[in-house]
This record gives structure tokens, sequence and C-alpha cells, in this order.
């Protein structure tokens, strides 16, 4: 059936919940890709050879033609929803993913985000003084400029961004201030304890 393999790239984004991105379906993409192409080889091959008879073949080449936009509609939408998850998961979790996540993406789309996190960088260095400002942090507007942190990890000697160190031992809590602990709570090293 037409489209049915791209339709299919479609649910499979659906099925799976907003926070994740399900594996990258190179099979499925090059079985649509095939199929486009033969589509358009069709379409040529009847506009070629039917030039002086073409509106007995219209109907067929209208409805060739309009799988094929229908394809491409339906990857574009995978590949741009895969996209958006991607960069949902950058703000939300930080510039490094986890190798778990990772695992998913294709070549092209570490590409995206290798560039995507050098853009970010690059501009949030522009704005604001003392070589910038991180977009990262406070995400939400806090409450109080100290939070009370849990360690998750055994971390050791970490420097923070004023250049103080501190020591983070597991299951330890600390009194510090939110612009420090922010990425270390994204990334999961602490937690924020009520």
């Amino acid at each position: 059936m037409l489209c049915s393999n791209a339709v299919g790239l479609i649910k499979q984004l659906e099925r799976t919940s907003d926070d994740t991105v399900p594996p990258y379906d190179t099979d499925n993409i090059r079985i649509v890709l095939q199929e486009m192409k033969s589509l358009y080889d069709e379409n040529v091959e009847i506009v070629n050879s039917t030039r002086d008879h073409m509106e007995d073949a219209m109907f067929a080449l209208k409805i060739r033609h309009r799988a094929l936009k229908r394809n491409k509609r339906c990857l574009l939408a995978y590949l741009w929803n895969r996209l958006e998850r991607i960069k949902e998961m950058r703000w939300q979790i930080g510039s490094i993913l986890p190798a778990e996540m990772k695992c998913n993406f294709s070549p092209s789309e570490e590409q995206w985000l290798s560039n995507y996190n050098k853009s970010l960088a690059s501009y949030m260095r522009t704005i604001g003084p003392n070589g910038g400002l991180n977009l990262l942090q406070n995400l939400k507007p806090p409450k109080s400029l100290y939070v009370v942190v849990r360690s998750l990890v055994d971390i050791g000697r970490i420097e923070l961004d004023d250049g103080e160190m501190i020591v983070l031992k597991k299951d330890a809590q600390y009194m510090m201030l939110r612009s420090h602990c922010e990425t270390l709570i994204h990334q999961g090293i602490l937690e924020h304890v009520l």
C-alpha cells in the first residue's frame, strides 16, 4: 500500500514518550525513499511515453504525485520531530547527553546536536557581562538564591563556576547557591532536597 511505511514512521514517534527518542529507523526510511524513487520513475516513464494521450494517464500521475508528496511530508515530520525532541533533551539535561540516549541518534543527528551546542554556546558568550550568560540556569524563576541539595554519587573534589572547590560525598547534604548546583542537578549528580 502506498505511503504505509512513511505513516509507520510517524506512528512509531507517537508510541514513544515525548522525552525520549526512538532508535533511528534507517531501514524504514530507506524503503520510503525507494518507494518515492520508483513512483517518480513511473511518472517520468508515463509522461515520456504518453505525450499524445496525457488525459488518459493524468489520474495515475496525480495519485503517484500525491503519494510522493505524502511520503515527503511524513519523512520531514519524522525528522523534524526527532530534532525537536533532541533539542528539548539538550535544554533539559545539558550539552552532554547520556550514551543510552545518544545510541538512538543517527550520525547526522549527532552532528546536528554538536552544531547546535556550538551555536548555543557561541550565542551565550555574546550576551551579558563577564563572558556571557548561561541560558540553561534558572529555567524556572528561583524562589531563593540558596538551595539544599543531596549528593547522589561520590565524586570527590569538584570545582564550581566561581573557582571554589567542594568535596561531594554520596548522601551528604549541602547548602549551595542555586547557580552553582543547577547544572549538577541536571546531570543527576545532585538532587534538590525539599
